[in-house]
Order: structure tokens, then sequence, then C-alpha cells
């Protein structure tokens, strides 16, 4: 059984399109692998976090994984900070990639530019990405497109430990689902739907109440036309509305086409966010549940328990290989 491995940050809140774009395929990808998936919160402090919102995030984020169908008995959900080993193999994996290296990430340089000064931590992220991957000697890892050069930069180095010390590390692969990897924003179809965005109307935030949400599909950008086609060249708003449609409503493009030929973007809007309106609402009541009944706390220690038994036992055998005395 292939291991998959992933994380996100809680910074933000979650998005319709992290909900199709991935965290659906993570409920696909436990019922046939061994899944960890986590929030990585060591992560979101390479930017500035205040304390109270980092906290209420990670726990909102977690919620989410179990009310999006992420079944704690089949996969790992844990909070990255609840398992010492990540940072220390990250510093380990630190003193393996080449400052070249960290300085060509297109991410630090969005992140980084412009400002004065830059925490040391947001260059040496790909470290820390690294050694959430290599811990649990992932076979498979979900990415964006953003984050591909970060995989990449683990394959280096699971490919320079290997060499340098002996075969330790699984070299990952990146898993790019063909589907629904990829949902854009809601003001400008040339860019991936963001829960960093700072316009709220660019995003369907998973919590937003049924009011909000067809208030900002009923303002989404569309072209100056009418029809109802998909050409993500010619009409890319639209092409991104009939997308979210398909995964919401289960319906094909064709059948979309074909159910709203003449009739313009009103009907088709105001569908397509009832659409969008009974695919959260059994997520917005699951996630309720959980926060309420207190079980999110034993999912994560139970979670955590069983990433550490793994991450514990690579760490061990990394320092042994590298030299350190063992206790």
């Amino acid at each position: 059984m292939k291991k998959v491995l992933s994380g996100i940050q809680p910074s933000g809140q979650l998005t319709l399109g992290n909900y199709i774009g991935a965290m659906q395929n993570f409920v696909k990808l436990q019922h046939d692998h061994h899944c960890f998936f986590m929030v990585v919160d060591l992560h979101a402090i390479t930017v500035p976090q205040e304390p109270a919102a980092l906290r209420e995030q990670s726990e909102a984020v977690a919620a989410l994984f179990i009310a999006a169908g992420i079944d704690p008995s089949k996969a790992s959900v844990f909070l990255q900070s609840h398992v010492p080993a990540h940072a220390e193999l990250g510093w380990l994996m630190t003193t393996l990639v080449y400052m070249g290296e960290l300085e060509r990430m297109t991410q630090f340089k969005d992140k980084s530019a412009g400002k004065e000064s830059v925490g040391a931590g947001l260059l040496t992220y790909p470290a820390l990405m690294a050694a959430d991957i290599l811990l649990y000697n992932a076979d498979l890892v979900p990415v964006g497109d953003d984050q591909k050069q970060h995989l990449e930069i683990t394959r280096d180095l699971a490919h320079r430990f290997n060499q340098r010390y002996g075969e330790q590390f699984t070299v990952p692969e990146p898993y790019i689902p063909q589907v629904g990897a990829r949902i854009m924003s809601l003001d400008d179809a040339s860019k991936k739907m963001s829960k960093s965005n700072p316009n709220p109307g660019s995003y369907i935030a998973l919590l937003d109440e049924p009011d909000v949400i067809r208030k900002k599909i009923s303002r989404a950008v569309t072209d100056s036309g009418r029809e109802i086609k998909f050409d993500s060249a010619n009409k890319p708003e639209v092409s991104n509305l009939m997308s979210i449609y398909s995964h919401c409503a289960n319906l094909s493009i064709a059948e979309i086409e074909a159910k709203y030929d003449g009739q313009g973007y009103g009907p088709f809007k105001k569908d397509l966010a009832e659409a969008v309106v009974a695919t959260l609402e059994p997520l917005q009541q699951r996630y309720k549940d959980i926060r309420s009944s207190g079980e999110l706390k034993v999912i994560l220690r139970q979670g955590a328990e069983q990433a550490a038994e793994i991450a514990n036992r690579t760490v061990r055998e990394v320092k042994e290989k590298m030299g350190f005395v063992m206790p």
C-alpha cells in the first residue's frame, strides 16, 4: 500500500477551491493508500501570525478535514507541531539544502518581494516541507502547481541523502489529479482561488453562509456575452464557473451547456449558487458537530501518536546514518 502525505496551512479560510482541488481527492485516496493529512502550523509561522487566530484556524482546518469526509480510522489527521520530529528532521534537511536552491524558489521570491526584512524561515520553508514528506517515506504527494518546485527540492534532498549516507528515503512522486486540480478566482480567472486573496469576493469559503455564497456568485466576473459555453481561452471566467457547477451538481460540461442554451448568465448563476449551497450544507453541519462535541482533540491526539510512531523511527535512522551518538 502506497503512502500519501499532504498538508494545508491554517492561514485564512479554506475555500471551495481547496475542497474540490485537494480535499475531495484526499477522501478518495484514503481508501486505497496509507494516508497522512496534517495541518502545517509550523509552515504557517514563516510569516507573522496572530496567536489566537493561528490557534482557531488550526482547529478549524483539522475539523474541516473530517467534515469533508476524511475518516480518522483510515487516515492519520494531526497538527504538524504535535509531532516534534518534523522540526528535527527539518533542521537536518536545512543542512543538506543549498542556498542557491532556496533562493530560486518562486514562492520565496513572491512572498519576500518589496519587504525590507524577511524571516529566515520563509527561505528554509522547502527544507521543512521535505522533512514532512520524507519522515513517512511518502510515495505520493498531492501538490498544486505552486508547490511542484518544493517537491523537486524534496526529491533532490532524498537523492542527496541516499548518496551521501546510504539508502534511507523513498523519492516521492507528485500526485496531480486530472480533474478538479485548479479552481480559479471569482474575480480573475487567471489566478487560482486562494484563501490569501485580500478580496473576500474572490473566493467561496467553506463556512460561508448560504446568502453570502449566493451574493458572491451573483457578482462573479463573466465576459460581455451571454452564451454558457466552455472555452477556457476566450471565456475563462464562465468556464471556471462551469467547472465549479460540474463538480457541485455532478453534471458534465456538455450537459451544462445544453441545459442553459440560450438562457444567459442569470439563470445559470442562480442555479450554480444553489448547487454550491447544497454541496457545502452537509459539510458545514458536520463541522459544527465536530467543533461542539469535543471529538477533535481526541482525533488529533490519536493522529499525532500514529504519525509520531513512524516519524520518530525515521529520525533515529537518519541520525544514526549521519553519525550522531544515540542515547
